[in-house]
């Protein structure tokens, strides 16, 4: 276990145990993704606890498992580091709280402990409902702008990862195979990524991509 030094001390043993949560019943919530990430109410704050899966071809035979490569090398505690990183220079991204491996041989699973992030709610969603403001954009921008400044280079940079709190402010979740890099095109891959993202959502619901607003974003982060 790798975890954050706060008030609160080592997290237990069972900290991320789901059913010993369930036990409590302090399982207040779930998202629903490539696998389960559940929402838990602790003794003063709620958390949210990521079970690492894996994605695309190879989740058919391995769902969970991954290469040991060393202690230093582990997803989980990757992320948590970049996280404490990111966090600690003040980026709006979820605060660290513990990562776990259990290792099994040549291969181990692992989990990720962070602090919920209360109100928020999902770009994808707003998309979806057809809620997205000209401010919402321009937000989108001037946040990423920021990452990108700061080296952030998001593996997985979509709309169900940026978050909006009732103030309007975005937050960048899920930094998994996330690290830090020197300027480069990589900056521009991210942007990509996320306009194929957006495309995908408004092809689902029968939206027309909505140029204009791209270039608002675009504006934002290129001020």
């Amino acid at each position: 276990m790798l975890y954050k030094p706060s008030g609160s001390g080592k997290p237990a043993s069972d900290a991320f145990d789901v059913s010993a949560w369930a036990a409590r019943g302090a399982i207040v919530g779930e998202a629903l993704g490539r696998g389960t990430t559940w929402i838990l109410q602790d003794i003063s704050r709620r958390l949210v606890l990521r079970h690492y899966r894996r994605g695309g071809f190879i989740a058919r035979f391995c769902a969970d498992r991954y290469l040991w490569q060393g202690e230093a090398a582990t997803r989980p505690f990757q992320e948590l580091r970049l996280l404490q990183h990111l966090h600690a220079a003040g980026l709006p991204v979820p605060e660290p709280v513990a990562a776990r491996y259990v290792r099994d041989g040549l291969t181990y699973r692992g989990d990720l402990l962070t602090v919920f992030l209360e109100g928020t709610e999902s770009f994808a969603q707003r998309l979806q409902d057809r809620r997205v403001q000209a401010a919402d954009w321009q937000a989108i921008g001037r946040c990423l702008r920021r990452f990108h400044d700061a080296g952030a280079c998001h593996a997985d940079l979509n709309a169900h990862n940026l978050l909006f709190d009732p103030a309007g402010q975005v937050f960048v979740i899920d930094f998994d195979r996330g690290r830090l890099r020197a300027p480069g095109l990589w900056r521009d891959s991210n942007l990509v990524r996320l306009r194929r993202s957006i495309e995908k959502i408004g092809d689902k619901a029968g939206l027309a991509f909505d140029e204009a607003a791209w270039r608002q974003l675009l504006q934002a982060y290129r001020g």
